[in-house]
């Protein structure tokens, strides 16, 4: 069976994706307005209202922008740990139905093999996430100042990868809009990965496996697609790995859907909007909640 990923948007204002296999329809965070999402997910013919859950990295605002009117509204299970949880509460006054994990953990929703793992990054308790499906896995990090040997470890497995690529260095260093105290947050350990950095990571995770890698969490004034884009790219050729599809994302406009099917080694197109299947929300399965507390 074959699984569906469209990035609706990636940057620094604002960060959401949608993951859909054959009995799952998730959200990976909620970073755009509740009205933007909806938009979004129309354009590829899905709306919030048959969405399985909706996971959160972290609890900053352009990763959960939306989640308060859209999971309040709608009562789609909120999967995160409990920091980021109490940190979320502390943003929305809507009642939300949380399901949380312990970071490190695995669990499964449906037929997706969710793998977390711990991401130095700014937060209380910031997560990346390796999705495993019938067709593939799929790997997200989308915000760390620097990638650990778990980070690589966690996400080595990726048949496609979103990996942030924030700013140029220099672009970065030369802004004069952002005071320096901004800019060391930036460059720390605990913030964003430059492009060269994210070319770095790429260097080190790439596998014969890794056909896709979609450049996330661009910084609309300190970065383009083109030139991270291009630093990634030069990286990867320079270690003879060509068979890579390198794309980056943009916080405007949603990438094509990525169709991924490992047994049938093909990649699709879009989503087609005449194919909705009516799917309930329904509660994890037993295995699940072995592995989690529902609040």
């Amino acid at each position: 069976m074959p699984a569906h990923l469209t990035i609706l948007a990636s940057g620094s204002s604002g960060n959401c994706a949608y993951l859909e296999t054959d009995d799952t329809r998730l959200l990976i965070d909620a970073g755009l307005s509740a009205r933007q999402i909806r938009q979004r997910l129309l354009g590829i013919g899905r709306t919030p209202e048959n969405l399985s859950g909706i996971l959160i990295t972290h609890e900053h605002t352009d990763h959960t922008q939306g989640l308060g009117v859209l999971a309040g509204k709608l009562q789609i299970p909120v999967y995160c740990n409990r920091l980021t949880k109490e940190a979320i509460e502390t943003q929305f006054q809507a009642k939300l139905s949380f399901r949380l994990f312990n970071t490190g953990s695995t669990f499964d929703l449906g037929d997706v093999s969710v793998d977390t793992f711990s991401v130095p990054h700014d937060a209380y308790d910031p997560v990346g996430f390796l999705f495993r499906t019938q067709a593939g896995n799929i790997g997200f990090l989308t915000d760390l100042g620097h990638a650990t040997k778990l980070v690589i470890e966690r996400v080595r497995a990726s048949h496609a990868l979103v990996l942030e690529a924030n700013h140029d260095v220099k672009m970065l260093n030369d802004d004069t809009r952002r005071p320096w105290a901004t800019k060391q947050r930036i460059f720390s350990r605990h913030g964003h990965l430059s492009n060269d950095a994210a070319a770095h990571v790429a260097e080190q995770v790439i596998s014969a496996d890794l056909k896709h890698l979609f450049l996330g969490h661009l910084s609309s004034d300190c970065n383009s697609p083109e030139l991270a884009r291009r630093v990634v790219a030069e990286a990867l050729h320079k270690i003879g790995a060509t068979h890579t599809h390198i794309e980056a994302a943009s916080p405007n406009t949603a990438c094509a859907t990525l169709t991924l099917d490992v047994t049938a080694q093909k990649t699709a197109a879009p989503l087609n909007a005449t194919k909705e299947i009516g799917m309930p929300m329904e509660s994890p399965s037993h295995s699940s909640m072995n592995q989690m507390r529902l609040v």
